[in-house]
């Protein structure tokens, strides 16, 4: 993998690249959309590539590992051939699971001990086993097995799991860098800063990812329930330690407000699941703000979702119909608010690029954080 930065803004951190991998080039800022177990819900992926124009995707590998399992996964040839996605795609480690299913989990050095959310069955994922599930699961970008600590946390715990994740962070790099990719492409893996919401604690763990040196950077723990303050001060103390020649990508987050905020902080990779959740839901980000296209004022408006972004999808609907279309619990509800916030969200990011490189992102950014945080 490479990574080229092509723009620092001059009135903020933000920042545009490239980032080169075998199975193509991803445009920064960028927001990955979420297909927990091989799949973007209710999307196919020729929408992901025509209308929503995703140049990357994300795998969740604790899923994948227990459905289909790794033997489907290897005989397919890797998650690219078992999808279709011919773009790059990124998988997570299982760490948010640790933290997600803290009901059903053992955590201990040598790793954790899982509970399936399927069957019951007992699961034991290490460092070294998750990079070679991973390696299986055949994504271009790989993450490095880590715990996600709740919020709020007490910063004994913050701390001891933070050193945890380092301890394990060396035993990922060790098999990562003894073990070779299983088909004809190369991955790269990224570690995983962490430290709760302990600026001493994230300083320490964002020198210690940095001193590492590979190819990009994940910032972890945050988006779990503290405030957006926090948050933001968390990422701008980190992205000051990590390396610029890097990319810098920020796990969970978030809304379209949080990343315009973090791309000013100079984050470069974003995934969430809100677009596709909240389009399930009912709940539509658009270029001028949030709709929630259950409400009774959207029955006789018959304007097309959001013109301005273009696509299929957010120009060819109106509001009148999708909004029939939830009420009757139609399926095509769910497919059609999940292209359209997807495709905001790409379009969002893509925005942004062309402002840092046009100069004028800082102007642009604070007025789009109001739009879209504007609730119509």
């Amino acid at each position: 993998m490479k990574f080229t930065l092509s723009h620092q803004d001059n009135k903020s951190k933000a920042r545009a690249g490239v980032v080169k991998t075998d199975h193509g080039e991803i445009q920064t800022p960028i927001f990955m959309p979420v297909g927990t177990a091989g799949s973007v819900k209710a999307v196919h992926q020729r929408e992901l590539l025509y209308d929503v124009k995703a140049e990357i995707i994300l795998g969740n590998t604790y899923h994948l590992y227990l459905r289909p399992g790794l033997d489907i996964l290897e005989k397919a040839g890797g998650l690219h051939k078992f999808n279709g996605w011919s773009k790059p795609i990124l998988t997570d480690s299982g760490g948010y699971q640790v933290f997600s299913l803290a009901g059903t989990r053992k955590i201990k050095e040598d790793g954790v001990m899982f509970k399936s959310h399927i069957d019951g069955s007992k699961h034991h994922f290490t460092p070294e086993n998750v990079m070679d599930i991973q390696r299986t699961i055949g994504a271009d970008i790989i993450m490095a097995f880590d715990e996600c600590t709740p919020y709020p946390c007490e910063y004994g715990y913050a701390r001891n799991s933070m050193e945890m994740t380092h301890r394990w962070l060396k035993r990922c790099i060790d098999r990562f860098d003894s073990t070779e990719s299983k088909y004809g492409y190369s991955q790269t893996l990224f570690p995983i800063v962490q430290g709760s919401v302990y600026k001493d604690l994230r300083k320490q763990s964002a020198e210690f990812i940095a001193s590492t040196n590979q190819e990009g950077n994940a910032i972890g723990g945050l988006s779990v329930g503290e405030p957006a303050e926090m948050m933001y001060e968390m990422t701008e103390l980190v992205t000051d330690i990590l390396p610029t020649d890097k990319p810098r990508y920020l796990m969970g987050v978030g809304t379209p407000a949080n990343i315009l905020e973090c791309i000013a902080l100079g984050v470069d990779m974003f995934d969430c699941v809100m677009p596709t959740r909240n389009a399930r839901n009912g709940m539509l980000f658009t270029s001028e703000g949030i709709i929630n296209i259950r409400n009774e004022k959207w029955k006789d408006d018959f304007s097309a979702i959001d013109p301005a972004i273009g696509g299929h999808v957010s120009t060819f609907y109106s509001k009148a119909y999708l909004r029939h279309l939830v009420i009757s619990k139609e399926i095509l509800a769910a497919q059609i608010a999940s292209i359209h916030n997807l495709s905001f969200y790409l379009w969002l990011v893509k925005e942004a690029r062309e402002h840092i490189l046009a100069g004028d992102f800082a102007v642009w950014k604070d007025q789009m954080v109001k739009k879209v945080s504007t609730r119509l």
